[in-house]
């Protein structure tokens, strides 16, 4: 392990393999603090459709996001609210045109070199979990723990569907789902920056047939026993 006394806990996955919440359970396990880097972009979208910018001007949008204020905040409830410029957009960025829309504006080299350096500045430090696309391969290459959680598109389907409703926002139907979320790992998979794709050295975690409880397990785990084998160091 590296001079950090606490590892870097990332994680990665296409979208609906349930990144966020494995993340957020693993971060309440150990302690860590909770980096949702996924709706750093979402706020960055969404401040593009606010203020009336094309999402594919890469020139426009890059020129704005430095200006976009993005935190994050305990919820009441236990969970994490994200402000953006002081603002609680939660569940504005979950909204489905903001989701595609996101997973356009990270395409932007200019706008990702900017969300990068914001989030190795949130992370360097250490105790953190943080979930996003090229996490442990452009962000944190050098994170002690990697993990990538993936799903069939049938099942993250199903599962943007119930986050949907849970949130009270209207649900496109499963062919839409699934042919959006098909599109979206076309794009992240073949864009020219920081495509998406597991790290050489990630523990990859097949999620469709296991609950959320037994994801989280196995990640903890790995996390202590990584911590273990720096102890033995």
């Amino acid at each position: 392990m590296s001079a950090r006394q606490r590892p870097i806990v990332a994680i990665d996955g296409p979208a609906g393999a349930g990144k966020s919440t494995v993340a957020k359970a693993v971060s309440e396990r150990l302690g860590y603090v909770y980096v949702d880097t996924g709706a750093m972009y979402r706020a960055v979208a969404l401040g593009c459709i606010r203020r009336g910018v094309e999402i594919e001007d890469e020139q426009a949008a890059s020129e704005i996001a430095p200006g976009i204020g993005i935190e994050f905040a305990p919820a009441d409830n236990g969970g994490q609210l994200t402000l953006m410029d002081g603002v609680d957009v939660s569940r504005a960025i979950r909204e489905h045109e903001v989701s595609d829309a996101a997973s356009r504006v990270s395409a932007h080299p200019r706008v990702r070199e900017q969300m990068v350096a914001r989030q190795r500045e949130m992370g360097q430090c250490g105790g953190v979990v943080m979930e996003g696309r090229d996490i442990q391969t452009n962000v944190f290459p050098d994170a002690e723990v990697k993990v990538y959680l993936r799903a069939s598109i049938e099942e993250r389907a199903r599962r943007r569907a119930r986050d949907l409703r849970e949130r009270g926002l209207d649900v496109p139907s499963r062919e839409e789902l699934e042919r959006s979320i098909a599109e979206r790992d076309e794009r992240d998979a073949t864009r020219g920056t920081a495509p998406m794709a597991a790290a050489d050295d990630a523990v990859i975690i097949d999620t469709d047939d296991l609950t959320i409880e037994q994801v989280v397990e196995t990640v903890v785990v790995l996390v202590r026993q990584r911590q273990g084998e720096a102890s033995d160091g």
